[in-house]
């Protein structure tokens, strides 16, 4: 790797806390400066592409820095499901991940799809697309795996997987944001019981 390649995922990196918890209009290219131990010539330089001006720098940075935060999920997320076959245990695997980092996220700050889509305004459009790619993205692989679910027989063919999707995103993501709220795990393990309650039920 180039070392101007591990600069910039170096600032992306740092970066991607700092948005994560202080949002973009929190965040400023001096709080980035300070996080890196960089000058701002010097982070310019590792972003800045022709036509692109100040502010330019500072979105491209936090689309960099939310897209590396997601990815930091989901490879958490992928230790566990990638060696599990089962169709319905991968989706209960991914529910007792969260169950477990519910206040302990891998990126600080907690979710970084919840929070840059609360965080991300009519100004943010660049955000706001970002983050339905991810949560559509995420919509299709739950999807993925119910449809080779009923392929091998462990999900029943009833069950409609874009409706199903949604509901196991929401509770997720609507159990994230309580625990977050009452800095307490309890409300995700109500929110988990049923959903798993609701994953068990898949099965043939």
């Amino acid at each position: 790797m180039k070392k101007s390649e591990k600069t910039r995922r170096f600032i992306i990196d740092q970066a991607a806390s700092l948005f994560n918890k202080k949002g973009y209009n929190g965040t400023s290219m001096k709080d980035i400066m300070e996080a890196t131990g960089m000058s701002k010539g010097g982070i310019y330089g590792n972003f800045k592409r022709d036509g692109l001006d100040k502010h330019g720098v500072k979105e491209e940075i936090a689309v960099a820095a939310f897209e590396h935060a997601v990815e930091k999920v989901y490879n958490e997320i992928g230790k566990r499901t990638k060696v599990i076959e089962n169709s319905v245990d991968k989706l209960k695997a991914v529910v007792f991940f969260y169950k477990e980092r519910v206040l302990n996220p891998p990126v600080e700050g907690g979710c970084p799809i919840q929070n840059t889509a609360v965080d991300a305004n009519e100004d943010q459009p660049f955000l706001k697309e970002r983050v339905l790619v991810v949560m559509n993205e995420w919509c299709r692989r739950i999807i993925r795996t119910l449809e080779k679910g009923v392929e091998k027989g462990e999900v029943s063919p009833s069950v409609n997987p874009a409706e199903f999707a949604t509901l196991y995103i929401g509770m997720i993501e609507g159990g994230i944001m309580l625990s977050k709220i009452h800095n307490s795990t309890k409300p995700f393990e109500i929110m988990s019981k049923q959903l798993l309650k609701m994953v068990e039920d898949l099965k043939v």
